[in-house]
């Protein structure tokens, strides 16, 4: 492996490239599939009766940013200004999914 073949890897992890790349994933769709909710609160609630916490974590976290990535590509990425409530919904959503992910793995005890 030279390091023309890893700068060629991270070429692909450019902005635009990453943001076409979500947009063809259709992340939209898939949050609002009833086999993909049924599958994710199945193994989330799997995960919580047999007391697996990473696992648990892993779903949450997951489906959370899930959703806030999908509620952002859905009103647009454009930027209005430092107020904008997209902006703000993604971040706010962020900070209470990763906390919630930091409770589980390193505060809560069984």
């Amino acid at each position: 492996m030279s390091m023309d073949d890893i700068s060629k890897f991270f070429q692909n992890f450019k902005t635009d490239q990453v943001l076409e790349s979500l947009e063809k994933m259709k992340l939209e769709t898939l949050i609002h599939n009833p086999w993909f909710l049924g599958t994710v609160a199945t193994l989330a609630l799997l995960a919580l009766i047999l007391r697996w916490r990473v696992l648990l974590t892993l779903i949450l976290g997951l489906s959370g940013f899930t959703f806030l990535l999908s509620y952002t590509m859905e009103r647009g990425t454009d930027l209005g200004g430092v107020g904008d409530s997209t902006l703000l919904v993604f971040v706010g959503g962020g900070i209470v999914v990763m906390g919630v992910v930091i409770y589980m793995l390193f505060i809560k005890t069984e």
